[in-house]
């Protein structure tokens, strides 16, 4: 179990890959992102980006999959107060492999018993590419409670 106190600020955690398909695309902007560039090939090969493209929620969450399995769930996660400049940088795309990097940039002791880390997450694609980054802010129990 990893506590606040284990999490020290510089350190760098993979995240994992993940390949993204055009049926998952297709399937979360149905029912999440409904605009046609998530949804129908036809009108996204006509917009700017001259295909079909995931929605950035779509990312956001994959990124999040990512997190809580190389993370979160071996930790004594408390959950999040929330994100801040999130970014998406250039188009998800069908059969895209995504790849999850959380380094960690401030600690700091919140209230009895929970510490606080942030951390820049940055997804790329399989040429490198980022394609979505955030400042995550995370609350995590401590060793000693009091």
């Amino acid at each position: 179990m990893i506590y606040f106190e284990d999490i020290k600020e510089g350190t760098v955690v993979e995240l994992g890959t993940y390949y993204i398909s055009e049926e998952e695309i297709l399937d979360f902007a149905m029912k999440y992102d409904p605009q046609p560039f998530h949804i129908n090939k036809e009108e996204a090969e006509k917009s700017m980006y001259g295909g079909l493209i995931a929605s950035g929620w779509h990312t956001a969450s994959i990124c999040m999959k990512l997190y809580v399995e190389a993370i979160l769930n071996k930790s004594s996660s408390l959950g999040s107060p929330g994100i801040d400049e999130l970014r998406w940088k250039r188009p998800v795309r069908p059969g895209d492999t995504l790849s999850g990097m959380f380094t960690i940039i401030e600690t700091k002791p919140f209230k009895k018993g929970i510490g606080i880390v942030k951390g820049k997450v940055e997804v790329k694609n399989q040429d490198g590419k980022t394609v979505m980054t955030y400042i995550g802010n995370g609350m995590f129990g401590r060793k000693d409670p009091n």
